[in-house]
């Protein structure tokens, strides 16, 4: 054991496991309270047609083309149906099935283009034996921008996603608390791709969450458990 952990790619699988662990079980609370496992379910979807739009554009198939590539198309995905929703009688749920289907749909003939040589199947189930140190800084950073914003705005997210009428009441920006939410998701998602893949990332951002909301009653619990 001691000699599977003089290896570099294990240190940085392990540590990659650390912070990608700690960071979707602390964020998976707000998905779960705000029930958005859908919106979760829709993004981890949306993420292969993003990464095939990426290598379209930049020509391979690189950790930077995948990962703005996915980020880019959740953005548009999950903000786009929450756009909708706000402009029109449809809820968010309707509006996401509209847009990802549209998405998808794009993202299966972007894929007719993409060189066959160009193997998926990492960014499909993950591959955390191949995160890279570029990787792990990316993922630390995301991991730490979302853990401090999250933190500092916990109270009024919370009364967002309990009491949006008495929020707004109160001043609260509710809608932009929406917004920054779905952001934040799909960060979280992407950050996880090298690791756990499209497939995965969706488990990884919706169970923990939802194993202890059914073990405690407590929302503090939810967040730290």
């Amino acid at each position: 054991m001691q000699d599977i952990l003089t290896y570099p790619f294990f240190q940085r699988a392990l540590l990659g496991a650390l912070i990608i662990g700690f960071t979707n079980g602390c964020f998976s609370a707000y998905v779960v309270l705000r029930r958005s496992a859908l919106v979760a379910g829709s993004l981890s979807h949306a993420l292969l047609p993003g990464i095939a739009a990426g290598i379209l554009v930049s020509g391979a198939l690189t950790a930077w083309s995948a990962f703005l590539g996915a980020m880019i198309a959740a953005l548009l995905v999950v903000l786009g149906s929450l756009a909708v929703a706000r402009s029109s009688r449809l809820d968010q749920g309707t509006a996401l099935a509209v847009i990802f289907t549209i998405a998808f749909a794009v993202g299966l003939i972007l894929l007719k283009y993409v060189p066959v040589q160009v193997k998926l199947e990492d960014y499909l189930f993950g591959d955390i034996l191949n995160i890279s140190s570029s990787d792990l800084w990316v993922t630390f950073g995301i991991s730490v921008f979302t853990l401090v914003l999250t933190t500092a705005l916990q109270r009024p997210i919370l009364l967002t996603l309990f009491e949006p009428s008495v929020a707004a009441a109160q001043g609260v920006p509710v809608r932009a608390l929406n917004y920054l939410i779905m952001t934040l998701l799909v960060l979280v998602m992407v950050s996880s791709l090298q690791a756990v893949g499209c497939i995965l990332a969706l488990g990884l951002v919706v169970a923990p969450g939802a194993t202890v909301f059914l073990l405690t009653n407590s929302t503090r619990a939810m967040f730290w458990a």
